[in-house]
């Protein structure tokens, strides 16, 4: 750390402590030449990596375009800002957590269909639908098909889309 009085190239650090409810590290420190003090922040850059388009351009990871997406398939769906805000969080982990500078956009588009499986079954079937191009009736049926066959505990307690006709009935979890 370069002294911001003289210059000098080496600090001792006095003092670290916590700050901005955990999310910085504030640390005073005194510079071994000429003796000043200054205070220095210190945060975790957490860098999103580029999403590499299916026609091979890249653009920055945008939260506020996935947002935009997920919002439209869960439109008129019983989901709070909270579920969404959740599902995102979960998607930015994940995307850091593969250390990649770049990531595919349909890894992207895999990881929403996954957390919208988890949300809600209709907005999982209606952004397939967009997703995967669904072409006839057949593709969305088949899709259905899969959903049915991998229906868990994750799905406890969300609106019924594949089950019985009315708003009403919840999915009840399976012995």
């Amino acid at each position: 750390m370069y002294c911001p009085f003289c210059g000098h190239v080496e600090t001792k650090v006095t003092d670290s402590r916590l700050a901005a409810e955990g999310e910085q590290i504030r640390r005073r420190r005194e510079c071994l030449s000429c003796g000043e003090r200054f205070t220095t922040f210190e945060s975790a850059e957490l860098v999103m990596p580029q999403i590499v388009k299916a026609d091979g351009t890249r653009e920055p990871f945008d939260q506020a375009k996935l947002r935009s997406g997920m919002q439209k398939a869960l439109e008129k769906r019983p989901v709070g800002n909270e579920g969404i805000d959740a599902a995102l969080a979960h998607i930015g982990h994940k995307l850091r957590s593969l250390g990649e500078r770049e990531v595919p956009s349909r890894l992207l588009g895999e990881l929403v269909m996954e957390e919208l499986r988890h949300l809600d079954e209709v907005a999982y079937v209606r952004f397939a639908s967009v997703y995967r191009s669904f072409q006839d009736v057949a593709a969305f049926h088949e899709e259905i098909l899969k959903l049915q066959q991998g229906r868990g505990a994750s799905t406890l307690n969300q609106l019924s889309f594949l089950e019985g006709s009315g708003d009403a009935n919840l999915v009840k979890k399976k012995p």
